[in-house]
C-alpha cells in the first residue's frame, strides 16, 4: 500500500493517464465533429453543454485549444460557442490542475530546489496566484497545458487559478470562436478582424518565447560561471 502512495508512483500514474487520454483522442477522433456536425435531434443548448464537457476532457488530454475553439464556433456560432468554449477551458484547466496537484506535486517540488529561475516562478505563482495566472493567460508565450501543470506543482490556490483562467482566456478564445463561426465567409470584416487578432497573438507569442529563451540561457550561463573567491596567497 505504501508503494502506491509514493510520490514517484503517483507521478507515473499521471503520465499513464495522459498517455491513455491521448490514445483515446487518436482512437475516437473528436475532431470529426468539425466535418460531421453534432448529432441531429439534440437541442442546441444541450449540445453546447455536452460540447463543453468534451472540450474539457480533450483539453486535459492535451488536445490543442485553438482546434476546439474553432470547432465551437463552427458548430454553434458565437452566441453558444463562446460560452461552451470558455466553460470547457475552465473545466479542462481544473482537471489538469487537480491531477497535477494530486499526482505530481510531491514528486516534482523537490526538483525546484537549487534552480533559481524555477524557484522564482514558483514563488510568484504561490504568493500572487491570481495576478500571475491572469498575466499568463492574457499574454501569450506559455502553452495552456504547461501553465496548468506548473500552477499545480506550485502552491497556487485552486480558486484564483480557475478565476484567472476564466477571465484571462476570454480574448483569445473569443477570437478563435468568432473565426470558426465566420469561416464560411473568410472575406467578411468580422472574420478578418478575428484572424488578424489570432495572427498578432501568434507573432507576439513567438517573440515572447524567443526573448525568454535567451534570458533563460543567459541566466544559466551566469549560474554556471565559476566564482573566484579571493586572491591567491604566496608561500
Amino acid at each position: 500500500m505504501s508503494l502506491l502512495l509514493t510520490p514517484w508512483t503517483r507521478l507515473s500514474l499521471l503520465v499513464v493517464l495522459l498517455v491513455a487520454a491521448g490514445g483515446c483522442v487518436l482512437l475516437y477522433e473528436p475532431q470529426r465533429l468539425l466535418s460531421q456536425g453534432w448529432t441531429p435531434g439534440i437541442p442546441a443548448g444541450l449540445a453546447a453543454v455536452l460540447y463543453a464537457l468534451v472540450y474539457g476532457l480533450c483539453t486535459a488530454a492535451l488536445v490543442p485549444r485553438p482546434l476546439l475553439n474553432l470547432g465551437a464556433g463552427a458548430l454553434f456560432g458565437t452566441a453558444l460557442g463562446l460560452p461552451a468554449a470558455l466553460a470547457g477551458t475552465v473545466l479542462g484547466a481544473g482537471i489538469a490542475f487537480g491531477l497535477g496537484r494530486a499526482l505530481g506535486q510531491d514528486a516534482l517540488r523537490p526538483l525546484l530546489k537549487g534552480r533559481r529561475w524555477l524557484e522564482a516562478a514558483d514563488g510568484q505563482l504561490s504568493r500572487h496566484g491570481f495576478r500571475s495566472m491572469l498575466a499568463v493567460r492574457i499574454f501569450p508565450g506559455v502553452p495552456f497545458q504547461v501553465a496548468n501543470y506548473c500552477a499545480a506543482v506550485s502552491r497556487c490556490r485552486p480558486l484564483p487559478f480557475l478565476l484567472a483562467t476564466a477571465l484571462g482566456t476570454i480574448p483569445n478564445t473569443a477570437a478563435y470562436v468568432v473565426a470558426g463561426a465566420n469561416a464560411a465567409s473568410p472575406t467578411s470584416p468580422v472574420f478578418l478582424v478575428s484572424f488578424g487578432f489570432i495572427a498578432l497573438s501568434l507573432l507576439l507569442a513567438g517573440t515572447v518565447a524567443w526573448r525568454k529563451r535567451h534570458r533563460v540561457r543567459e541566466s544559466l550561463d551566469v549560474q554556471g560561471t565559476p566564482v573566484v573567491s579571493g586572491a591567491s596567497h604566496g608561500p
